[in-house]
């Protein structure tokens, strides 16, 4: 069964860090563009990052860059996202997507929801005191 399955989510203080994991099960990650979304209620998925397949020039959103680092590992079939002085401002449900192929497009600075086809169920991410 085609599956994504985030982890890794968690209660957080500010300035904390968290690693989350993206794992795909039923199909192989080789040749799908990743990318991670949060969302919080009454508000569309924002893009955070993405991953092209060659796994090179990742982009992430201005709000995480410095802080924020996606990577994957085809052999493990897991993409992970290692989040670094966290804010309150990062709270939110996190959603890894995949989308066939390397079209460029899929992953640019700001990547767009509606063109990954494959969601996970998301991780809650809170970043409180």
């Amino acid at each position: 069964q085609w599956q994504l399955v985030e982890s890794g989510g968690a209660l957080v203080q500010p300035g904390g860090s968290l690693r989350l994991s993206c794992a795909a099960s039923g199909f192989t990650l080789d040749y799908y563009t990743l990318g991670w979304f949060r969302q919080v209620p009454g508000k569309d998925p924002e893009g955070v990052s993405c991953i092209r397949t060659s796994g090179m020039n990742p982009r992430y959103a201005d709000s995480v860059k410095g802080r924020f680092t996606v990577s994957r590992d085809n052999a493990k079939g897991t993409m992970y996202l290692q989040m670094n002085n966290l804010r309150p401002e990062d709270t939110g449900a996190y959603y890894c997507a995949a989308e066939w192929g390397a079209d460029p497009d899929i992953c640019t600075d700001i990547p767009r929801a509606g063109l990954y086809s494959y969601w996970g169920q998301g991780t809650q991410v809170t970043v409180s005191s």
